[in-house]
């Protein structure tokens, strides 16, 4: 087991290990005890009562952060014909066709997020064990597979962000840096704990949202009160 610094046992030392902070607290928190020097990404993780195992009980979703994530993704669209210029004008980094496609195939993957035209899948479909284990392969489910790609390239810059439970029933997103000012930390959390409420399966029984942990990057976490967030 990895030994804990200095620094990390001071800031655990901060944290009331017997009680759970409601959010505009546990933001206070995680921005107080942030140690690093590097700016830190703030991930909020919630526990869910579902099994992951069911169709049915698969939490998954996406929204757009009120305050975007604190840097920019490199977008990448794959697409043809008019839909190349309207990826381009919609700000997308990097726009191509079946060249792109073969230059991810040889381990190129210098890239935040990909969007894709459904003419495309045939080829784009071949990229599922290269981009599915790193979250980018495109989903119509998420909006990454879609002929709108100027709307997709615009939320996916603005700070969309894509949530879905693991074989665990754990789900884990970044919503904002440390540098954040502290309501718009709590605005982006609480408008993703607000989706994933709002997504909860009509076949999940009994507790729905059990646990709630924000932390830092390189910092202890902070648990908050899901009773909050469990309506």
């Amino acid at each position: 087991m990895k030994k804990q610094g200095k620094k990390y046992r001071a800031a655990l030392e901060k944290i009331d290990a017997s009680k759970k902070y409601d959010l505009e607290g546990g933001v206070a928190k995680v921005k107080e005890i942030a140690f690093a020097k590097f700016d830190e990404t703030v991930e909020l993780t919630v526990w869910l009562g579902v099994d992951p195992r069911k169709a049915d009980q698969l939490v998954r979703g996406t929204i757009v952060l009120p305050h975007g994530l604190g840097k920019s993704k490199t977008v990448l669209v794959i697409a043809q014909g008019d839909k190349v210029k309207e990826a381009e004008e919609a700000g997308a980094d990097i726009v191509g066709g079946e060249d792109v496609v073969t230059r991810i195939k040889g381990g190129w993957t210098d890239f935040d997020a990909v969007i894709a035209t459904p003419d495309m899948m045939r080829l784009v479909g071949a990229l599922g064990k290269i981009l599915g284990p790193r979250g980018l392969m495109p989903n119509p489910k998420t909006g990454t597979v879609t002929f709108d790609v100027a709307n997709a390239v615009k939320e996916t810059k603005a700070g969309k962000v894509e949530y879905r439970v693991d074989k665990t029933g754990v789900i884990h997103v970044g919503v904002g840096k440390v540098s954040f000012e502290a309501d718009k930390l709590r605005d982006n959390a609480k408008a993703l704990l607000d989706a994933i409420v709002k997504a909860k399966p009509a076949t999940a029984k009994g507790k729905y949202v059990k646990k709630v942990n924000l932390a830092a990057t390189m910092s202890p976490g902070v648990l908050l009160e899901e009773a909050a967030f469990a309506k």
